[in-house]
């Protein structure tokens, strides 16, 4: 279950606000991956005791879907993208949003986002989609997004491309090619989208 189907109502005048835990668990998951996003750090951070956090949330994953959705929210080029521009660079902006915070990735593995920023974005793609003729809005924005999810998983390991060798005995067509392409993420990324929008 998300944070978003249970959310807690605030019954105390001093609770802690549910913004500020966003926040500061966008901050946690930037400087240290998951491992570093715990109640007890969040709190620490907050200089609250970890009991406060629970007038808001219940577990760790609730603090994930927070900060799943406020680094989103708080991406001006998402944003503006969302709100201006066709599907090319909307996936484009969602991409390097992606790879400016790597967690979200793994977060999305893990839990479906169901954030009012996640929905803005989904709502946006789908609309987008049918503007376009699709068929299924969904399942074409479903495969747009998990090409860009995947995109962003694996670019980090786009520098080590170069340098793992091919044995030329077990791939050989696969191996002159390598040895002569150009890891250029930005053109794989914006080739790719082409191809899917293109279908």
């Amino acid at each position: 279950m998300s944070y978003w189907e249970h959310r807690k109502p605030v019954r105390r005048t001093r609770a802690v606000d549910v913004r500020d835990v966003a926040r500061v668990a966008v901050e946690l998951l930037d400087e240290g991956g998951l491992r570093a996003l715990t109640i007890r750090a969040v709190a620490l951070r907050l200089d609250v005791a970890p009991a406060s956090l629970y007038s808001r949330v219940t577990t760790v994953d609730d603090l994930f879907d927070l900060a799943l959705d406020e680094a989103l929210g708080n991406d001006v080029q998402v944003q503006e993208a969302r709100e201006h521009s066709e599907l090319h660079a909307l996936m484009l902006a969602y991409y390097h949003h992606l790879v400016r915070h790597p967690w979200a990735c793994q977060v999305i593995a893990m839990r479906a986002p169901r954030g009012p920023n996640y929905l803005l974005l989904s709502e946006r793609m789908c609309v987008l989609l049918g503007e376009r003729g699709s068929t299924d809005p969904l399942g074409d924005a479903y495969v747009l997004s998990n090409f860009i999810i995947g995109s962003a998983t694996t670019t980090p390991t786009a520098g080590h491309e170069r340098e793992a060798a091919v044995d030329s005995e077990v791939a050989p067509l696969y191996a002159s090619l390598h040895a002569a392409h150009e890891v250029d993420t930005e053109a794989i990324i914006s080739g790719g989208l082409d191809a899917l929008l293109c279908r």
